[in-house]
């Protein structure tokens, strides 16, 4: 079974923001326009998705560590904090987003409350192994007929023999024999 771990995270980020807009319970609030994400931050996102690609990535977060909790999340999305000439240090993120975030996930069914943070629902699991699945399967290229090395099966009529073609054509076992008979010259 592929897990948010076997897939790059961008890709798999991309992917659930997609899934989750299509969530009714799912929608950013109305003072998420204005707010910054927090006090390490100068401005406020530029991406006008950035709530559905933070709430993708926390889901994709809590699959991967388990059971999480808003402030190990802040901190997780926390950053440096430029004091002017000042040493920079490291601030925690703000609880508000992360917290509504969770709230609504949590109303969505994929997250669900433990007693000591929160984890995934099976519902949030399958989204998020169904999601990392094709992502997998279109990066390894996958389709009917064809395995993990980008070899197609072709079954011959006549002899009744599978063989398999790389994508670059011709034979795989007369490329085998033709380095065989290279060897053996050297």
């Amino acid at each position: 079974m592929v897990s948010a771990k076997d897939v790059p995270a961008d890709a798999l980020i991309k992917s659930l923001t997609e899934e989750l807009k299509k969530i009714p319970e799912i929608n950013p609030p109305e003072w998420a326009l204005f707010v910054k994400t927090g006090p390490h931050a100068e401005r406020r996102p530029v991406n006008d998705d950035w709530w559905y690609v933070r709430c993708a990535s926390i889901l994709r977060k809590i699959s991967i560590e388990g059971k999480v909790g808003v402030g190990r999340l802040r901190t997780w999305y926390g950053g440096r904090k430029n004091f002017g000439s000042a040493p920079e240090h490291h601030v925690d993120a703000g609880g508000k987003i992360i917290r509504t975030a969770l709230q609504q996930l949590e109303k969505a069914g994929l997250v669900k409350k433990e007693k000591v943070g929160r984890s995934l629902t099976p519902k949030g699991s399958s989204l998020v192994n169904k999601t990392a699945t094709k992502i997998k399967e279109a990066k390894d290229g996958r389709r009917a007929g064809k395995d993990k090395n980008g070899e197609t099966e072709k079954t011959s009529a006549a002899t009744g023999r599978t063989e398999k073609t790389s994508r670059r054509g011709g034979n795989k076992k007369s490329s085998s024999k033709s380095n065989n008979k290279q060897n053996s010259k050297s």
